[in-house]
């Protein structure tokens, strides 16, 4: 069900490894825009994505460093968002121009699943309007969000201590930009990049 509303054009909330998230389909303009809107975001600032497996996550880049190949065999799937190249042509709405995609390989079942079933990919950003905190219990969800989306999938409860942590691999030298459920420090070994990457201010 959540699927065919993804794949018609619509919005769902659904849930992910961190808290509930708002999906679309992302090569939809119509529903990119309509997600910006629901989340009152600034529009130059990119969504993300969700890829339902590492082959699928390959296809929306043009380019796959070592590094991003170290990273996710250790952490995907699970809350590690990478920056990339933008492999396909998703609207220019969606990366704001950037020419960039951010992306990860969820842990969450039902968020691989949702993205497996709507094409390999599906926008997973936090269902919440921005500057406001996200959630993990739809108990908790702003009433009238819930009428501004076309179907919910419920979840249960979910972890929801901290948001994915996001690394820029654009750059020759891998950037934090922002630390959240995978620690630095992890981050740090796996890439053997202790005394070269510089942590984000």
């Amino acid at each position: 069900m959540a699927a065919s509303i993804v794949r018609s054009g619509g919005i769902v909330i659904y849930p992910t490894e961190t808290f509930y998230a708002l999906g679309g389909d992302p090569s939809s303009e119509p529903a990119v825009k309509r997600i910006y809107a629901i989340k009152e975001r600034d529009m130059g600032k990119p969504l993300p994505l969700i890829a339902d497996c590492l082959d699928s996550a390959r296809r929306a880049v043009k380019e796959w460093p070592v590094e991003a190949s170290h990273l996710a065999k250790q952490f995907w799937p699970g809350p590690l968002t990478l920056i990339l190249p933008l492999g396909c042509a998703f609207p220019f709405t969606l990366h704001g121009g950037s020419g960039n995609i951010a992306l990860r390989v969820s842990s969450h079942p039902l968020a691989r699943a949702l993205a497996a079933l709507s094409g390999g990919w599906i926008i997973s950003t936090s269902a919440n309007k921005s500057g406001e905190p996200p959630f993990s219990d739809l108990r908790d969800m702003p009433p009238p969000l819930e009428d501004m989306v076309d179907g919910i999938l419920d979840g249960g409860t979910l972890p929801g201590e901290r948001p994915s942590t996001i690394v820029d691999l654009t750059r020759s030298v891998p950037q934090l930009l922002r630390e959240g459920a995978v620690p630095w420090e992890k981050i740090l070994r796996a890439l053997a990049f202790q005394r070269l990457v510089p942590r984000a201010p």
